[in-house]
């Protein structure tokens, strides 16, 4: 997954901008990066011009020796308008 760095923020024309990052975590009963995709896709339910994920940290739930649920750390950035 790629971090956001300011660099990936500039604009065409070097327009200022202001970039918000959110924390959220996402989870799969199927695996890590699935945890990671169902954070940014219900992130992009209501945020515009999300740029980047960075992954915190990976848990998981486990029952009976075996994993149930991934859960993904995330931190969402994205340009406000």
């Amino acid at each position: 997954m790629k971090k956001h760095g300011k660099e990936n923020f500039a604009r065409k024309g070097g327009d200022n901008l202001a970039v918000k990052v959110i924390e959220l975590v996402g989870a799969s009963t199927e695996s890590w990066p699935k945890a990671v995709e169902e954070a940014v896709s219900k992130a992009g339910e209501s945020l515009r011009n999300i740029h980047g994920v960075d992954v915190i940290s990976l848990k998981a739930q486990v029952k009976d020796g075996k994993i149930t649920e991934y859960r993904a750390d995330v931190k969402i950035a994205f340009v406000i308008e």
